[in-house]
């Protein structure tokens, strides 16, 4: 097999046209691109930027006897043969980001007994929870997230990325990366209001950026803790970090199943939509609900998310 091409195996019941809906749901997004079914998305691995495409293999409609035995996406490096650790590092991030190794029977044997999910899990089958891996930018999009619509939000951010992130042109096509917490630690505040961010919004990202540039904050830190709850709480010491913001990065970056952003606005909406309900439910209600999801309340969330779009 040529050194540029990486076949990944996948869950049986996994649907990457699922996953393509989330992936193309706003046309802002400006850290991947999809076209013809195929996603590319460029990543830093050291200091190198590497190219990616990412899409179905030939023949995906033949039947598989097993995970292992047959269904697979194809990962292609288009922007040169890949040393062989650029490579495990490149695979080891796209399994993360499209939830390739999650295993979700016991979500669908919950959701089979759960009269507002089932219907959801019905439809989107296959679905996986995609995340954010780095957590820099998972926290950056949060924190641009809060309080706003979903649209500026991604106008915020792509004006962020294109201002200080890093482009990659590939035969004439311009792919960007997100900024490193090197480049944006040493921004003054009234750049990023220059941009339309708040002054609160810009501190944060800036004392974000800064935490992660000095080692005193990083996934693995976090995720060496044990607890995910007390990841959490670790999040919430840092000024501008609240609940809400430190449950979706636990949910998308830190990958934690049960993560349930209790008071997301769209989580709301999505519920009160399936219940057929003219106002949101109150935050009580989400949370007797939520506890029926446990211990895939992240699952749930996403699920019902994708009920929006």
């Amino acid at each position: 097999m040529e050194k540029s091409l990486v076949r990944l195996a996948v869950p049986q019941d996994y649907n990457f046209s699922h996953s393509l809906g989330y992936l193309e749901r706003n046309e802002s997004e400006c850290l991947h691109q999809v076209e013809d079914r195929i996603v590319y998305k460029a990543i830093r691995i050291g200091s190198e930027p590497v190219l990616m495409a990412i899409g179905e293999e030939e023949g995906r409609e033949t039947e598989a006897s097993s995970v292992e035995g047959g269904r697979h996406l194809i990962l292609r490096f288009l922007n040169g043969e890949p040393a062989a650790a650029q490579r495990e590092e490149a695979v080891a991030f796209v399994r993360e980001w499209l939830d390739l190794d999650t295993r979700l029977e016991e979500f669908y044997d919950l959701c089979a007994r759960d009269p507002v999910l089932q219907p959801v899990a019905e439809r989107f089958r296959g679905l996986r929870l995609v995340g954010v891996p780095s957590l820099l930018e998972a926290l950056c999009w949060t924190v641009i997230g809060q309080q706003i619509n979903l649209s500026f939000a991604y106008t915020l951010k792509k004006r962020l990325v294109e201002t200080y992130g890093e482009e990659l042109v590939h035969q004439g096509r311009r792919f960007m990366l997100f900024p490193s917490a090197k480049r944006l630690a040493g921004l003054p505040p009234e750049e990023l209001q220059t941009l339309k961010f708040s002054r609160f919004k810009a501190e944060t990202l800036l004392s974000v950026a800064r935490l992660i540039a000095e080692k005193e904050l990083s996934k693995e830190q976090l995720l060496l803790m044990g607890d995910l709850r007390l990841a959490e709480d670790k999040l919430m010491e840092i000024r501008g970090i609240g609940p809400w913001t430190a449950q979706y990065v636990s949910m998308r970056c830190l990958r934690n199943p049960d993560a349930f952003p209790l008071s997301d606005v769209g989580l709301h909406h999505a519920i009160r939509m399936r219940l057929g309900q003219t106002v949101k439910p109150s935050l009580s209600v989400v949370e007797t609900m939520g506890r029926a999801w446990q211990p895939w309340r992240a699952y749930a969330t996403f699920y019902l998310w994708r009920t929006l779009y």
